[in-house]
């Protein structure tokens, strides 16, 4: 969203007048996206002769398709690798259609995407709808959407970013609609990020979540993240602190995105870089790492790929979680409800002290009276054994870090007439102790 105001018409309007026929019903996104964003890490880096192995460039996206191709990413479903702003020449072509810039994609869009299928990825491309793009690129704008839905789709492109800079509310209230129709329309599976709903303060009555859902497949909400951990917070902040309107709009083939990950570059410590993975699992996040995957640590790299993490995120259910407990000693409990009666706890500490000593127990978590889980911690990959709802446990939180469980049911309630188990979390506000 960089840097550009947020205009005041308000969002439901436009949306409560658009026609039904705007539903995007592209079946795509049935879990949150997964893959690499080149924003964050590079930015607007342009500079290919003093910089060329960073700069914005295909040779960039050529590089990190064979990271995630061989690297184990793409296995675990990091499959996505997107271009964002800046890829494109100053101008449009003779003919009004986008072009890359011919110095730094020499071979084509079409090209990347070849070489990027061949490896099992899929392609994404940035679009702004506006007369620029946020870095000064040529935007899309109304009489442009169609031919630029049109472009992607013809270069076998896979997921469009189409951000909002330099454009009125009335322009964005008639282009998102405009293009998940073009899109639709051009018979090809685009997945379709919005960043409609940041430009309008990301809450109602700007914002209809209900009919956004029906347009985008997944959206940005709120700012850019930055590489640093205040960054991160401010986010997680928004996020849980508006959840009872945010929580119940994500769903297959629509999720709210809090932005990249950022884990693998400069700002976050160990313990935050955990934390940022656990946070966006718990918010059914899309994982969309911004980082440099020729040069990625190991602790980094084992963060990002660990295997029950990404199953959490995964789940089909496709429910976000939410912040359930608020402590006065700085200490915050978040749940997931998973298929299967299953559950993802967080706990996580803002403290900046010390190592904390939390004790609690399920039933404090509103978990169902009465039944035994199996806890698995999903950073150690351990099972720790079996815990019956009523029993107080305690664990040691490292400031600023979290500790993730993974529990399953090993014996349910028995409940006559039993046609529901409530999910763990369902219908409670964050309470303070």
């Amino acid at each position: 969203m960089r840097t550009m105001e947020l205009s005041g018409v308000v969002l439901v309007l436009a949306l409560a007048l658009a026609p039904s026929s705007v539903a995007l019903e592209n079946g795509l996104a049935r879990t949150p996206p997964m893959g690499w964003m080149s924003w964050e890490r590079f930015r607007c880096n342009v500079d290919c002769q003093a910089d060329p192995r960073n700069c914005i460039s295909e040779q960039l996206f050529f590089e990190m398709a064979d990271k995630l191709a061989e690297d184990g990413w793409r296995d675990l479903g990091y499959k996505y690798i997107n271009i964002d702003d800046c890829w494109s020449a100053k101008q449009r072509d003779a003919t009004g259609r986008l072009v890359p810039d011919p110095k730094r994609f020499p071979r084509g869009i079409k090209a990347l995407a070849d070489y990027v299928h061949a490896r099992g990825l899929k392609l994404g491309i940035y679009g702004d709808l506006g007369i620029f793009t946020c870095g000064g690129y040529p935007g899309t704008m109304l009489e442009h959407v169609k031919l630029d839905a049109q472009t992607f789709a013809e270069w076998g492109v896979d997921m469009l970013k189409l951000d909002g800079c330099y454009s009125t509310a009335e322009e964005q209230a008639k282009g998102y609609p405009e293009m998940a129709r073009a899109l639709n329309a051009t018979g090809r599976p685009i997945v379709y990020s919005c960043s409609w709903p940041a430009y309008q303060g990301g809450l109602p009555p700007k914002v209809n979540y209900t009919i956004l859902a029906e347009i985008c497949n997944l959206w940005r909400n709120y700012d850019d993240i930055q590489d640093s951990w205040g960054s991160v917070l401010s986010i997680v902040d928004w996020f849980f602190t508006n959840q009872d309107v945010l929580q119940p709009a994500a769903g297959p083939g629509h999720w709210n995105d809090p932005d990249m990950l950022i884990i693998g570059n400069f700002g976050l410590s160990y313990e935050e870089s955990r934390s940022q993975m656990a946070l966006w699992t718990v918010m059914a996040a899309p994982l969309l790492m911004s980082t440099d995957l020729r040069t990625i640590s190991p602790s980094a790299k084992e963060i990002l790929q660990n295997r029950l993490m990404i199953q959490i995120n995964q789940d089909p259910l496709g429910i976000q979680g939410r912040r359930i407990v608020k402590e006065k000693s700085h200490i915050e409990v978040f749940v997931r409800p998973l298929s299967q009666a299953a559950s993802a706890l967080v706990f996580f500490s803002r403290r900046t002290d010390m190592p904390f000593r939390y004790t609690t127990s399920l039933a404090n978590l509103h978990f169902p009276k009465d039944t035994v889980y199996e806890v698995q911690d999903v950073y150690a990959g351990k099972i720790i054994g079996a815990l019956k709802t009523a029993n107080n446990f305690s664990l040691v939180i490292n400031p600023s870090g979290v500790v993730m469980w993974y529990l399953r049911p090993m014996a349910l309630p028995v409940q006559p007439g039993y046609v529901r188990q409530q999910a763990p979390g369902e219908g409670f506000h964050p309470i303070l102790l």
